[in-house]
């Protein structure tokens, strides 16, 4: 969601490829470490850098070796390259896909289109059963494992210290009973089985990052905190597989609305295939770039 509302790229990885040994652990099954840069290239510096499995890490996962993909390929003008491209299969659920803001969807399909021009990778149309289901049994997660977490501390010194806002999710996180929390669980597993049966034909799933771009906040929200949980749920649509699921997913800046707010595509894979998000993140990137030269207003020069 950042990376979209900001105009860079972002990924997260799949759940284990980076460590989360030291990092409070706020959401122990949703939670991860990702990374928020100016470029794909920047963003694989940093994926090499940092992923990998620590033996002090508190989950049991091994992560296969990561596949790092050469992203000056699309640079030399050779067309056999492209094949890495032309090859991918995307799935897109054009009802799920459509639910956004005209602006947002315009600019997702120009992109895809573009996508499509250029290198001729399939989109194929498929459909993901249950979402509104996985966005509540996704909240349900995350609000028990907040409370969990940091709960006792909130209610002895936190209550009166926070915004309006925060109470009102607390009031919420505290709410959730074991059966609801079980409950949301086994949609888990339901969900991962209907996202591995795209990715038997199908090598990533494509939506809008975002279903709207970044909202204004108000003269209130700055000082008390606010909450518009109609808006949150828009920018939070399509970022719940990736989070509840544990599955590798990248946003990538495309262009503008008519406010000219940055919009970004996202690109969910299956576990482990970060290798192809940034492959064709990259591709998407150079494409695009025509599309996204709008410089930041404040910019600092680190070389400096």
């Amino acid at each position: 969601m950042p990376a979209a509302l900001c105009g860079v790229v972002g990924l997260k990885g799949t759940y284990g490829r980076v460590s989360s040994a030291g990092v409070l652990p706020l959401n122990w099954t949703l939670g991860s470490v990702g990374i928020l840069a100016a470029s794909v290239e920047d963003t694989l510096i940093m994926y090499t850098a940092i992923q990998g499995h620590l033996a002090q890490d508190w989950i049991a996962s091994f992560p296969p070796a990561a596949n790092l993909p050469i992203l000056k390929d699309f640079e030399d003008g050779d067309l056999s390259k492209s094949k890495i491209i032309s090859s991918i299969k995307i799935a897109k659920y054009s009802k799920w896909f459509d639910d956004s803001d005209k602006s947002v969807r315009t600019t997702c399909y120009s992109a895809l289109n573009v996508l499509q021009q250029e290198y001729g990778v399939k989109v194929l149309e498929v459909t993901i059963p249950e979402l509104e289901e996985m966005r509540l049994a996704h909240f349900i997660t995350i609000g028990s494992e907040i409370s969990a977490s940091i709960g006792i501390d909130y209610d002895r010194m936190g209550i009166h210290d926070s915004g309006a806002d925060i109470r009102v999710c607390f009031a919420l996180y505290g709410s959730f009973s074991t059966r609801e929390l079980l409950s949301a669980q086994r949609m888990r597993f339901r969900q991962m089985h209907y996202h591995m049966e795209i990715f038997k034909t199908a090598d990533l799933i494509v939506t809008p990052t975002t279903a709207a771009t970044a909202p204004v906040c108000s003269a209130d929200g700055l000082k008390y905190g606010e909450l518009n949980y109609v808006y949150a749920a828009k920018l939070m649509q399509y970022q719940i597989a990736g989070n509840f699921l544990g599955l590798p997913a990248i946003s990538v800046p495309i262009g503008y609305d008519e406010n000219g707010l940055p919009v970004g595509l996202q690109l969910i894979g299956r576990p482990w295939s970060e290798a192809t998000l940034l492959h064709l993140a990259s591709a998407i990137e150079l494409l695009m770039a025509p599309n996204c030269t709008k410089p930041p207003e404040v910019v600092y020069d680190l070389l400096i």
